[in-house]
């Protein structure tokens, strides 16, 4: 199994999405896919926070990044954008769609979706991709992408 997803992540398929997208194509429910996907942006703020706590920037910030994907996806389907909409007709989300959801749903709903976003993109590109960041470096970063995560959940009323 571990192969399995290996292979799928050189290929640059993301598991988990494809999971979650398998779910909604059998459910007439979103908030069914909405919740897991908050859920699983809960998960990747928590091993954020352990990675920062072991002193590594460049997981920590990829996981403070993927949190923020999934918030912007779940806001995205909450609110029927039509980012999402073409996501789910081709299949995958691509990084133009989420900044172009971000922008719609920043207008929508606050500025603490750009501020997340923002921050979380800043992290993938010069924490993770680059790795030119240090814990100490991050930590204001990945504070607004967790005021993202909290915000979308009391958007969403999941508590």
């Amino acid at each position: 199994m571990e192969e399995l997803f290996r292979v799928a992540e050189e290929y640059g398929i993301d598991v988990e999405d494809v999971l979650i997208n398998a779910i909604r194509s059998k459910s007439s429910d979103p908030s069914e896919t909405i919740r897991l996907r908050i859920e699983l942006a809960k998960k990747y703020m928590a091993e954020s926070r352990e990675y920062l706590g072991r002193g590594d920037a460049t997981q920590a910030s990829e996981k403070a990044y993927k949190a923020a994907e999934e918030v912007v996806k779940a806001l995205a389907e909450r609110y029927n954008l039509p980012e999402h909409q073409q996501a789910m007709k081709e299949g995958r989300w691509y990084t133009h769609q989420l900044g172009s959801a971000v922008n719609r749903l920043a207008k929508m709903l606050g500025e603490w979706v750009m501020n997340g976003w923002t921050s979380a993109y800043f992290l993938h590109v010069w924490g993770f991709h680059e790795a030119k960041l240090t814990v100490n470096d991050i930590t204001s970063y990945i504070g607004e992408v967790e005021k993202l995560v909290n915000e979308a959940e009391r958007a969403l009323t999941l508590k």
